[in-house]
């Protein structure tokens, strides 16, 4: 999986703000991402994030 820093990525399920795309702000074993729609950001790992990826938004 492609995925690089300052890429817009759509997630499976949304966050409970209810959007669904997230920008990524580090990778390595762990992702940072931060949500569009109100700017949480969460550590999630790499399996989790393969697992519920669902397309490239924008990419950086």
């Amino acid at each position: 999986m492609d995925l690089n820093i300052g890429d817009v990525i759509k997630m499976k399920k949304p966050h409970p703000c209810g959007a669904n795309e997230w920008e990524i702000l580090r990778t390595g074993m762990d992702f940072r991402l931060k949500c569009v729609g109100c700017g949480h950001q969460v550590m999630v790992s790499r399996k989790l994030v393969e697992k519920n990826f669902r397309g490239i938004v924008k990419k950086a």
